[in-house]
């Protein structure tokens, strides 16, 4: 073993934290979490489950009641949202309660296998920073497959960060590496951007997701689009780069066909073209002014946001049975 790597690994004998953003999922943590507790009881880690309820509805705190029953020792955290803002601020919120050495993010559908967890803390304590998962297949339509390919080449080109195509949220973060999360100030977050960004030294560990234990995705289409739409205007600015571009050809093209129409009519005699090549042309660029002005308004939506410095989410109630200490190195940050 080389003396870098001998630096940069791990003790065996650190705290996990696990953090579950959930909505309407406590079937499914009925199931999951105790699968969660056998894997980490294994690894032999102190270890808690941080329970972020975005604004759901169903029994959650009474199924972490009866999970706690089952344990030896308090190692649950419930944080309650005072209503639903979303998966990147249910998130952020887990990673400000979690108190591990290393935190863990997972969904609570119970398609991110426990299994993986013991690989992932393997890669931590041989020097990693943070651990991705990445699945290794989804099943997806061709036109789904392409649309997210042709966004992650469009949002990564030119950029010195990479995102993993099939990477989501499930990953292991070293404590270093929360704390570098919770100081970036904006609130309009875009998780998998914010992950590639801060940088730090990155294994990927590849999975198959399980079948969902209950209910359904609550990712539509819509959603999808909106994520994405977050995703370009949070770490790229090609889409007004373009607008530039789209202008200046088209003043081009504009200065090129009037010089023409100019030597035609002098030369040649031939009358300028009627009312329907001039509706034509009317129409074509108000549409392509109007979709200069959406993007540009995009862009000044996420600043208006931005500017309004209202917190990222509001707290309604906690839960705090978690037996670990809160670190001395945790910042507190307000967002």
């Amino acid at each position: 073993m080389d003396l870098r790597h001998a630096f940069l690994q791990k003790p065996r004998a650190r705290s996990v934290s696990v953090v579950l953003p959930v909505l309407n999922e406590a079937e499914s943590l009925s199931a999951l979490l105790p699968r969660i507790a056998q894997v980490l009881v294994q690894e032999e880690v102190e270890w808690e489950i941080v329970v972020v309820d975005d604004g759901g509805s169903d029994h959650l705190a009474q199924t972490l009641r009866e999970f706690e029953m089952q344990q030896p020792r308090p190692n649950v955290q419930l944080v309650r949202l005072s209503r639903n803002f979303g998966k990147e601020a249910a998130l952020t919120a887990g990673l400000r309660a979690a108190r591990g050495d290393a935190v863990i993010c997972m969904d609570g559908d119970g398609q991110h296998p426990p299994a993986t967890i013991a690989r992932m803390l393997s890669q931590w304590r041989q020097g990693y920073d943070m651990v991705v998962g990445v699945q290794r297949a989804r099943e997806e339509g061709q036109f789904m497959v392409l649309c997210k390919k042709l966004f992650y080449r469009f949002l990564q080109s030119g950029e010195r960060f990479t995102i993993p195509p099939s990477a989501g949220d499930f990953r292991l973060m070293d404590r270093r590496v929360v704390q570098a999360l919770l100081q970036l100030p904006e609130r309009t977050r875009f998780m998998k951007g914010l992950y590639a960004w801060i940088g730090f030294r990155t294994a990927i560990e590849e999975f198959d997701a399980d079948p969902r234990t209950a209910g359904a995705s609550k990712f539509r289409l819509r959603q999808l689009m909106d994520l994405a739409s977050l995703g370009i205007t949070s770490f790229s600015m090609k889409p007004l780069r373009m607008v530039s571009g789209i202008g200046v050809l088209i003043s081009l093209g504009a200065l090129a066909y009037g010089v023409y129409i100019l030597i035609e009519t002098l030369l040649v005699g031939n009358p300028v073209s009627g009312w329907a090549t001039l509706a034509s042309g009317i129409m074509l660029l108000s549409g392509i002014q109007l979709i200069c002005l959406g993007v540009m308004a995009e862009y000044m939506g996420r600043v208006f946001e931005e500017t309004k410095q209202r917190p990222l989410y509001i707290v309604d109630w906690t839960s705090d049975h978690s037996s670990l200490a809160v670190p001395e190195s945790r910042q507190q940050v307000a967002l």
